[in-house]
């Protein structure tokens, strides 16, 4: 499938799409029409047709879409269907919940290393993943065929990290450090403390989950 640009806003509601199905298809529902699917989602039926449409659209007007069949394309959509490697810098306390946990393989993606200074973590495990000295994170990357860069590092050397894990040759950046990286590669810039001030924002403010209408 040949797929045109598509908005930012549109990207984002993908992976939501793609867990409600899960919960549909785990559920035994074979099929859903765009307007319960978007009250499901806290959409407009209009917003679901308009994302689905960016990609040629899969339903069947009088029918919905077919749960399994639609599950299949956002699926292929977001790539999900190739497996991906990926590596940590980083071994402290965010590092080690990326590598432990579990929702990384349904989604296809493996933490195959992780990344540190310090002479306590290196050549330890976590998770059955070794922990090893930063000096050979280009030579693994490009030795493992590392897809993945995730960073967990403090701020001062999250560039820097970037940098070289570009240079070795990783097909994107996720980064959990309170900075925010610019590679020429996509990079995802994780802001947890911004997203918790968000959730005291809506709390305060009395405000639904319904940022995605858009």
């Amino acid at each position: 499938m040949e797929l045109r640009r598509v908005s930012e806003a549109v990207v984002r509601r993908l992976p939501k799409y793609y867990r409600q199905l899960l919960l549909l298809e785990s559920a035994g529902v074979e099929r859903i029409s765009s307007g319960k699917l978007a009250q499901q989602m806290r959409l407009n039926a209009s917003q679901v047709r308009q994302d689905f449409n960016c990609f040629g659209g899969f339903g069947q007007q009088g029918y919905g879409y077919n749960v399994r069949s639609l599950l299949g394309e956002i699926r292929g959509i977001l790539a999900l269907d190739r497996p991906y490697k990926a590596v940590v810098v980083g071994a402290g306390n965010i590092g080690g919940a990326l590598a432990n946990f579990e929702g990384f393989e349904r989604e296809s993606v493996v933490v195959e290393a992780l990344f540190d200074i310090k002479p306590e973590l290196i050549g330890t495990t976590i998770s059955g993943k070794p922990v090893l000295h930063t000096d050979a994170l280009e030579d693994y990357i490009r030795e493992h065929d590392i897809d993945i860069g995730m960073i967990a590092a403090r701020r001062s050397v999250a560039q820097s990290v970037a940098d070289r894990m570009q240079t070795a040759g990783v097909q994107g950046i996720w980064n959990f450090a309170p900075l925010d990286v610019v590679a020429d590669i996509p990079v995802e810039n994780i802001h947890m403390t911004d997203s918790l001030i968000c959730l005291c924002y809506k709390i305060n403010h009395k405000l639904p989950d319904n940022d995605d209408i858009e």
